[in-house]
């Protein structure tokens, strides 16, 4: 996996946990232990996009309500001091929305010029 660089479109999170990284591993690979965060419903694919165990994982993710917005979770975990784990969760869409355009009529009622 490359380095991950945080997009307008996204969210980074980072923290130290307590819980030796094997642990924290555990909870995020197998299935039953993550949907407990993260709903399996709303994977594209379960298993993830990328793995590289014990380090880092990738989803992808997809909205059930429209516009069905698409995005990418990525997870590294790093061994943090006294035993704990950084944990680094990178979430950005995976299509950024472009701006809204704004109507060249200005979108608005005509008015009569007052004589």
């Amino acid at each position: 996996m490359t380095e991950d660089t945080p997009v307008d479109a996204a969210l980074l999170f980072e923290e130290t946990l307590d819980a030796p990284l094997p642990k924290v591993w555990r909870a995020l690979s197998i299935p039953a232990l993550r949907a407990q965060w993260l709903p399996s419903g709303d994977l594209i694919e379960p298993g993830g996009v990328e793995v590289v165990p014990g380090q880092a994982m990738r989803y992808r993710m997809r909205e059930r309500t429209p516009p069905f917005l698409e995005s990418q979770v990525t997870i590294r975990l790093t061994p943090g001091e006294d035993g704990g784990t950084h944990i680094r969760i990178l979430h950005e869409l995976a299509r950024p929305r472009a701006a809204c355009p704004v109507a060249a009529n200005a979108n608005r009622a005509p008015l009569l010029s007052a004589a």
